[in-house]
């Protein structure tokens, strides 16, 4: 199954798996995919720990996204990080991606790694990886500082959370579209010792 693109301006298509911790109803992973004028914000959320009250401090941070989701990657962190007194806290990456100039703002807080895998099979680097800080948002802030960077179409942006095996990407077939290609790296990287997401997002072709 191909996911649907976000709207026709960002020119996106997206696939999501996720899988709680054995024994738990809820996961504390989730995703957000939200189309705004002009682009689209992407991003992974991870509650500390597992269970409801993960699930309720991911709940709210998604909930801050989508609403304020045109806004910078860094605001964007600084706002959930004020919404979520009080909780657990949740480690997070986020990417807005720019449809008039092609390119992508990231951002992360904690260990939700993002990877930007490159379609031209000269470009170098081929992969660049999303840079990490440490902290988590509702508690402990870092500095915060985002990274810019061009996308072209084919360019294949991938989350995952720490439920999901380090190695994933090994000899991983990026020519899958989003969607099977979700389900394949969690059926295949799963840690099953934790809740685990994946967000694979692509951009179509103009």
């Amino acid at each position: 199954m191909v996911s649907p693109p976000v709207d026709r301006a960002p020119q996106l298509e997206w696939g999501v798996a996720s899988i709680a911790l054995p024994g738990e109803t809820t996961s504390g992973d989730l995703h957000i995919v939200q189309a705004f004028p002009g682009g689209a914000l992407m991003g992974v959320v991870d509650g500390l720990g597992h269970g409801a009250e993960a699930a309720l401090a991911a709940r709210r941070a998604v909930a801050e996204l989508a609403q304020h989701a045109g806004e910078s990657p860094i605001g964007l962190v600084q706002r959930s990080h004020q919404a979520l007194a009080g909780t657990r806290g949740v480690v997070m990456s986020v990417a807005s991606y720019n449809a008039r100039d092609h390119t992508l703002t990231w951002i992360g807080v904690g260990n939700v790694e993002g990877f930007l895998v490159r379609s031209d099979p000269g470009a170098r680097p081929a992969r660049e990886s999303i840079l990490l800080r440490g902290g988590v948002v509702g508690h402990d802030l870092p500095q915060l500082r985002a990274a810019v960077m061009p996308v072209a179409p084919e360019d294949t942006l991938i989350f995952v959370t720490d439920g999901i095996r380090p190695d994933f990407l090994d000899d991983l077939n990026l020519a899958e579209a989003p969607q099977p290609l979700a389900d394949l790296i969690l059926r295949q990287s799963a840690k099953r010792t934790d809740d685990g997401l994946v967000l694979v997002v692509r951009v179509r072709p103009k």
